[in-house]
């Protein structure tokens, strides 16, 4: 497997996270655009963000992991398969792509490039939301990788999909996401004031999901640790 130099790697992080969110930054203004019908606005938003998750994963998977996410990359120096001296960098990239991915999305729809979001997104459910929306997607990211590594791309793509509308949030589950969600004032938006909240939800959600999936999914080395009704390996 090739192993590409940092400055690559942190190239496909911000490209991948610019694309993501002007994904579904775009296609919020395009949604609400389109329709007063704000379930069938989020459908239409649901459906582009869980089609170019895929893609995006697919694609820049090889180069830099295509974590697009800094509690994903937290979660992946924990487990020591992302150096510590390249989180801060991964975190900056993911954070710059993500604000030049709402720049190009207003750009594309004649906006003014950053705004302001004045959509209110705070309280305990909305917390409760993106703690229960980020420990989902690390655990089918860490799940999928141990079991089917081929499929991640498509499993996160369907789990974001599905948490778009499972959760009270509306599954932001990506502190870069929503820094990027606060300086749009569209449908995708987020109050920069509610920020705290969901980073740290966000985080806490994703700690969580490591440590639930590090107990869940380690392997049996002690014969003495199975069921009798399992078998010995």
């Amino acid at each position: 497997m090739t192993t590409y130099p940092l400055s690559r790697r942190l190239v496909s992080e911000a490209f991948g996270t610019a694309l993501l969110v002007a994904t579904v930054v775009g296609s919020g203004i395009m949604a609400a655009s389109l329709t007063s019908d704000v379930a069938l606005a989020l459908l239409a938003n649901t459906l582009a963000t869980g089609a170019i998750l895929f893609v995006l994963i697919s694609i820049l998977g090889p180069v830099s992991g295509a974590h697009f996410n800094p509690a994903v990359s937290l979660v992946f120096a924990l487990r020591r398969e992302l150096s510590a001296a390249a989180v801060p960098a991964y975190i900056a990239a993911q954070i710059i792509g993500g604000v030049a991915g709402t720049m190009l999305a207003h750009a594309m729809f004649d906006l003014p490039l950053l705004q302001v979001s004045a959509t209110m997104r705070t309280g305990a459910a909305q917390w409760l939301a993106e703690v229960t929306a980020t420990f989902g997607l690390v655990f089918v990211i860490l799940a999928g990788i141990k079991f089917r590594a081929d499929a991640v791309a498509l499993l996160v793509g369907l789990y974001i999909t599905a948490a778009y509308w499972f959760t009270a949030s509306t599954s932001f589950a990506n502190p870069a996401v929503a820094i990027a969600r606060s300086l749009t004032n569209t449908f995708a938006g987020i109050r920069p004031i509610d920020l705290p909240g969901f980073i740290i939800s966000e985080v806490l959600g994703a700690l969580l999901a490591l440590m639930f999936a590090g107990w869940l999914l380690m392997d049996a080395r002690n014969p003495q640790t199975l069921t009798e009704t399992e078998p010995t390996p």
